[in-house]
């Protein structure tokens, strides 16, 4: 038979029919993520990236940050991430290896200080369990203080090391061979 009907019924009828598939939906949410990255002029290359996070608070949602790591970055003054660490944080707690540039004073160094601790969980006394080369005194000193004040509370032991023999007498003559 005919079926009549008006052309809002008819656009009605064809909406009801249409369903989101799994393709379109995946495609909305890559526009949405392409979107977000072309407003924060974030750009990447690489495949399966991880999306941005948009703010703090999805780190401990996704990623189950540590909640005093949490607390710490909220007292430090740290609202909502900058770019480098909205797409940096999450690749690296992907345990995926980046390469990233920003210009100073971006975050940096929270964006790798942050999945550094998450990735060692919590304190073992096992020696040295992440190492950072810094090129100068005064980047290594700005490492240290920002990861004395992210891990405050949590038990790790940060410690900057700039020269050899002071090692020997903080860590022991038999740190170098230990370590």
């Amino acid at each position: 038979g005919i079926k009549w009907m008006s052309s809002l019924e008819a656009k009605f009828e064809d909406a009801k029919d249409k369903k989101p598939t799994a393709e379109k939906l995946e495609r909305l949410r890559r526009e949405k993520v392409n979107r977000f990255r072309n407003q924060h002029r974030i750009n990447v290359q690489g495949t399966d990236l991880p999306d941005p996070i948009a703010t703090f608070d999805q780190l401990q949602e996704e990623y189950k940050v540590h909640p005093k790591i949490m607390e710490n970055i909220q007292a430090a003054g740290f609202h909502v991430p900058t770019p480098i660490q909205m797409q940096a944080i999450p690749v690296m707690l992907h345990g995926r290896e980046l390469l990233a540039s920003a210009p100073t004073g971006s975050g940096k160094t929270l964006a790798f200080c942050i999945p550094l601790l998450t990735h060692l969980k919590q304190p073992r006394n096992k020696g040295f369990r992440a190492l950072i080369i810094s090129p100068t005194r005064e980047l290594a000193s700005q490492t240290h203080r920002e990861l004395v004040k992210l891990s405050e509370g949590t038990g790790f032991r940060i410690h900057m090391i700039h020269k050899a023999a002071e090692a020997a007498k903080k860590f022991g003559p038999k740190s170098s061979k230990k370590f």
